[in-house]
């Protein structure tokens, strides 16, 4: 577990990104550091934009909400659906050879929905004329605008129309959510916004995908890969054939994971201060750490997991993590003129985890940026009484 928390920039220590068309050191920012987090992840899920800045942020220790705003405005980071048919922040210039490994098989997943709602391929192609024709030049449009827009050419935006709509030209490539503007993104065309993708052979694309994947989630094996990426079998099988010569394998409880071989094996980074082994993270919810992964027994014991996806409804809530185990969960409220949190353990804390967790806790209020009150831990459920 501790190698999956270092792959998982969980240890403090700084995320390495690709140099390659970026600013030189002395330009850097605060900034660079969520770059090179969504980097070394691939994709963040983010559908709830607000923890997925934070699920970048705790693995850039400094970083703050403002910070990574930066960077999505920029067009650094973009929040669109390359897999899964999710939201998830992904490095801008990798989306596009993203996308043309996934669409394929989410548009023919998704055939059903598009004929209920009477999406048509003439439909959707007048649609995404209407969107280049609106927004070619830089300009942008927010959801709202987006769906009176298409309803003034003709094209109903009622009920989930719009919304899949925009999906469909999104996960196709024409679309995207740019700038931040008051509480809401724009749309904005993605070859305006990313002008300089990366172009891969199919191939080639597979095979970084996977080693990508396993740069930010590895050990893991490839079950969890096909999972996480939502591709085939077969493409999955060809992507490990091209990534083979950069990976190493071993083998955890009888099954096989695979790690990239640029990982230190030999030894485990020191961890930064406040982030050692004994350390609570507080992540986010929808984290990388759990949601990553098909099978999560390493982090969770299974009769726990409900009580992060209660009603296993798929809304994954933020956890507390030590030593790489889910020990619990926190709360998050927002008000007028402060947030509150408050850990919920599984088990009392005792004082060393209180304080850690603490530590962790004020952490986020850091990168917030706002008053933040962090309550006392919520005191844990009595289990329940023997059968008899």
């Amino acid at each position: 577990m501790r190698r999956r928390l270092v792959s998982q920039s969980l240890t403090g220590a700084a995320a390495v990104p690709d140099s390659s068309g970026e600013p030189d050191a002395g330009q850097r920012d605060a900034g660079e550091g969520a770059v090179a987090v969504v980097e070394r992840m691939l994709a963040l899920q983010a559908q709830d934009l607000r923890w997925a800045k934070w699920a970048v942020a705790v693995r850039s220790p400094g970083t703050t909400s403002a910070d990574i705003d930066r960077m999505i405005d920029s067009g650094r980071i973009v929040r669109s659906w390359p897999m899964r048919g999710t939201l998830h922040l992904v490095p801008g210039r990798d989306l596009g050879w993203m996308q043309a490994l996934t669409t394929p098989r989410l548009w023919s997943g998704a055939a059903t929905r598009r004929r209920d709602l009477g999406l048509d391929e003439a439909v959707i192609e007048h649609a995404r004329q209407v969107a280049v024709d609106a927004l070619t030049g830089g300009r942008e449009l927010s959801r709202a605008q987006f769906s009176e827009l298409l309803e003034q050419h003709g094209i109903s935006a009622a009920g989930q129309r719009g919304y899949h709509l925009i999906w469909h030209l999104a996960q196709s490539g024409t679309l995207c959510w740019g700038r931040q503007l008051d509480s809401q993104q724009m749309l904005v065309l993605l070859d305006e916004w990313v002008p300089q993708p990366r172009r891969l052979e199919r191939d080639e694309a597979l095979g970084e995908y996977l080693l990508r994947y396993l740069t930010g989630h590895g050990p893991a094996p490839l079950t969890d890969f096909i999972w996480w990426s939502q591709l085939t079998t077969a493409d999955a099988k060809v992507a490990l054939a091209v990534a083979a010569p950069h990976l190493v394998e071993f083998e955890v409880d009888g099954v096989r994971h695979l790690l990239p071989r640029s990982s230190d094996t030999s030894a485990i980074p020191r961890a930064a201060p406040g982030r050692g082994p004994a350390a609570v993270l507080a992540l986010a919810g929808f984290d990388e750490y759990l949601l990553g992964y098909r099978e999560r027994g390493l982090a969770i014991e299974p009769e726990r997991f409900t009580s992060v996806v209660p009603g296993k409804n798929g809304i994954f809530l933020p956890i507390l993590v030590r030593s790489g185990r889910v020990i619990g969960t926190w709360r998050r409220e927002w008000h007028p003129r402060q947030v509150t949190v408050q850990p919920q353990p599984f088990l009392p804390f005792s004082d060393v985890s209180a304080r850690s967790a603490d530590r962790a806790l004020h952490e986020y209020a850091r990168f917030l940026g706002r008053p933040v009150h962090v309550l006392p831990a919520a005191t844990p459920p009595q289990p329940p009484a023997p059968a008899g």
